[in-house]
C-alpha cells in the first residue's frame, strides 16, 4: 500500500480505501445535493447541481477517478471503499426498480460518476432512469438480467447499442447476507495476449450479432460487428457471452477461444455496504456469481449508474440534450 494524499491505495487491486475526513466531506456533499431542489435525479437543475458538486470532491478521490478515466490499466476496475450509504429501508423487490428521489446513496454514486463524465440512461431499459436498483426479484431467478440471482455471464454493458456505456458504476447499499455475489470482470487487456494473430482478426471481423439484454424488454433491434475493434494491441470489447451469436464456424471457434481467455484472467470483486466498483465497459467485460436471495427485506441491493465520456457523441439520440439515449 501506498499513500496518495488523504486516500491510501492499493495499485495492484485498484483499490482506494477513504479516511475518516474524506468520508465525512463525501457525506457532506451528498446531503447537500440531496437537499437540492427539486431532489429528482432526472431533473436537469438537480444534475447541473451534482454536476458542479463532483468538483468539489476531495481531491485526491477526483484525482484517482481522473486518472483512471484517461487510463483504466490492465484491470480496467477501480473499488473504492468507504463511500457513506446511511439509514435504509427493505431492499425492493421490483423487476423495475430504480431511484427517482436524491437519496444519500443515490447522490453518492452520482457524484463519483460526475467525474468520469455524464451519467446517462437508456431509453428501452428502466423508463430512461439514471440510477438503477440492482436488486434480486421473485420468479426471476434464473434471468440473465440484473434481477436475476443466477450466474450472470460475462458481457460488455449493452453491448447491442452504438451508444454504449463507457462506464458502468455499481455502489453497495447492502451485501447478500451469506456473502456469497461477487462482481465478475475480466479485462481484455490481460486477455488478448492469450489470443492467436487468427482469432483476433477472426474477431475484429463483423461475423457476431448482438441482441438486446431482457432489461430492455423487447426494444432494440440487433446489430452485426466485430467482437473487438479499434488498436490491435490495445482493442475494444464488444460481446455479450448470452446475447452474441457468431454467424459462422469460425466466428465461434474465435468466440469460444475468446471466452476461455477472459475466463483465464478473470478477476470476482466482493462488496461491502459503501463500496463502489466501477468498470470500463470499453476494455473490461463483467458478470455476477450466483446468491441465494431471501427476499426478507435484507437482500444484495446495488445502485447502477452508466456513464458517457463523451455525451456529444450520442447527441443525436438525446432529446432534447438530454440524458437518456434512445
Amino acid at each position: 500500500m501506498t499513500e496518495i494524499g488523504p486516500i491510501t491505495t492499493t495499485l495492484e487491486k485498484e483499490s482506494i480505501y477513504l479516511d475518516l475526513d474524506v468520508r465525512q466531506e463525501i457525506k457532506r456533499l451528498a446531503e447537500l445535493l440531496a437537499e437540492t431542489v427539486p431532489g429528482l435525479l432526472d431533473e436537469p437543475h438537480w444534475l447541473a447541481a451534482a454536476r458542479d458538486l463532483s468538483c468539489a470532491l476531495p481531491a485526491a478521490l477526483r484525482t484517482a477517478l481522473r486518472n483512471f478515466s484517461a487510463n483504466s490499466g490492465q484491470a480496467g476496475v477501480i473499488q473504492i471503499h468507504g463511500l457513506p450509504v446511511g439509514p435504509l429501508p427493505p431492499t425492493p423487490t421490483s423487476r423495475e426498480s430504480v431511484e427517482r428521489w436524491a437519496t444519500v446513496p443515490a447522490s453518492v454514486i452520482v457524484l463519483c460518476a460526475m467525474v468520469l463524465g455524464e451519467v446517462v440512461g437508456f431509453e428501452g431499459e428502466k423508463r430512461g432512469a439514471l440510477v438503477h436498483n440492482v436488486v434480486p426479484v421473485p420468479g426471476e431467478e434464473r434471468t440473465q438480467s440484473n434481477a436475476g440471482s443466477v450466474n450472470l455471464e460475462m458481457h460488455t454493458e449493452n453491448a447491442f447499442h452504438p451508444h454504449r456505456p463507457d462506464f458502468v458504476a455499481l455502489s453497495c447499499l447492502r451485501q447478500d447476507l451469506d456473502g456469497e455475489a461477487g462482481l465478475r470482470v475480466a479485462s481484455l487487456r490481460r486477455a488478448i495476449g492469450l489470443l492467436s494473430a487468427e482469432q483476433r482478426r477472426i474477431l475484429a471481423e463483423p461475423r457476431f450479432r448482438t441482441d438486446p439484454p431482457p432489461s430492455f424488454n423487447g426494444s432494440g433491434t440487433g446489430v452485426v460487428h466485430g467482437a473487438i475493434s479499434g488498436a490491435p494491441e490495445d482493442p475494444d470489447a464488444q460481446v455479450d457471452f448470452h446475447a452474441t451469436r457468431p454467424l459462422d464456424e469460425g466466428a465461434a471457434r474465435a468466440m469460444a477461444a475468446l471466452r476461455e481467455a477472459l475466463e483465464a484472467v478473470c478477476d470476482t470483486v466482493y462488496f461491502a455496504p459503501g463500496d463502489l466498483a466501477i468498470v470500463d465497459n470499453r476494455v473490461a467485460l463483467h458478470g455476477r456469481t450466483p446468491f441465494s436471495p431471501r427476499y426478507d427485506g435484507h437482500d444484495r441491493w446495488l445502485h447502477r449508474v452508466f456513464v458517457h465520456a463523451d455525451s456529444r457523441r450520442s447527441r443525436a439520440r438525446r432529446n432534447g440534450g438530454g440524458h437518456v439515449v434512445s
